[in-house]
Parts: C-alpha cells; sequence; structure tokens
C-alpha cells in the first residue's frame, strides 16, 4: 500500500540509439549518421494495478520512433523532435513529453549536438 499521494509518474526512455537520414547538409542527405534519443514521458494519475494497461508501453514507443525514422529524410533535429513529441502524446496516458534528440557525430569535438522540446498535452475536452 502505497503511503504518499502520487504527485506524477514519469516513464523514461534513455540513450535509445538508432540511425536516421537527418541533417541539411549533402553528406547528411546521402548516409544515414547515429542518433541517441532520450524521452520522459508523464503520465496520468491512474491507479496502477501492475497491468501494461496503467502505463505507457517502451516497445509501442520505440517502435513508433523507428517507423517515424524510415518515412524518409528530415531536415531539423528539431523537426524529429516535434514528430516524436506528437507520436507520445498520441499515448491517452502522456499528459506531457519532454524529448532530447542529439546527432552524435555532427561536430567532431562534442559528444552530441541536437534539441530538447517540452510538450504538453492539449486540456480535455
Amino acid at each position: 500500500m502505497s503511503k504518499g499521494a502520487l504527485e506524477s509518474r514519469v516513464v523514461v526512455i534513455r540513450d535509445l540509439e538508432l540511425t536516421a537520414k537527418i541533417g541539411v547538409y549533402t553528406h547528411e542527405r546521402q548516409d544515414s549518421q547515429p542518433i541517441r534519443i532520450n524521452l520522459a514521458m508523464t503520465v496520468g494519475h491512474a491507479p496502477v494495478e501492475d497491468r501494461l494497461d496503467d502505463t505507457v508501453s517502451y516497445d509501442a514507443i520505440v517502435e513508433g520512433v523507428k517507423a517515424l525514422l524510415a518515412e524518409g529524410h528530415i531536415n531539423l533535429v528539431e523537426t524529429l523532435a516535434e514528430r516524436i513529441a506528437d507520436l507520445c502524446l498520441e499515448q491517452d496516458l502522456v499528459e506531457k513529453v519532454h524529448v532530447r534528440v542529439e546527432k552524435l557525430h555532427a561536430v567532431a569535438e562534442a559528444a552530441g549536438v541536437g534539441a530538447e522540446i517540452i510538450k504538453s498535452a492539449p486540456p480535455p475536452g
């Protein structure tokens, strides 16, 4: 039995490494490059009964991200972050999502460069 009031629940997918056709430069249009995605999804306050229906499926989100990448070339990491945020917010329980997308080899001196966004679901009604 829980002893405190639940303020929020956050489901995370950390350091998801995939490849993507992303970028505005000619060399980025020719080959896929490694990217790293981090997600933090604030989910509804519904009681948890130890069932998958009570939360967000990691597999469904990861497969959705892979499908987005398979659609073709994307110019900006900001665009990809927005699309991933929208994908997450399609899940009924997700109220807010924090998305970070990084290109891992875009700048030799950096571990990664990219964008972060935070997006909330529209209010009900």
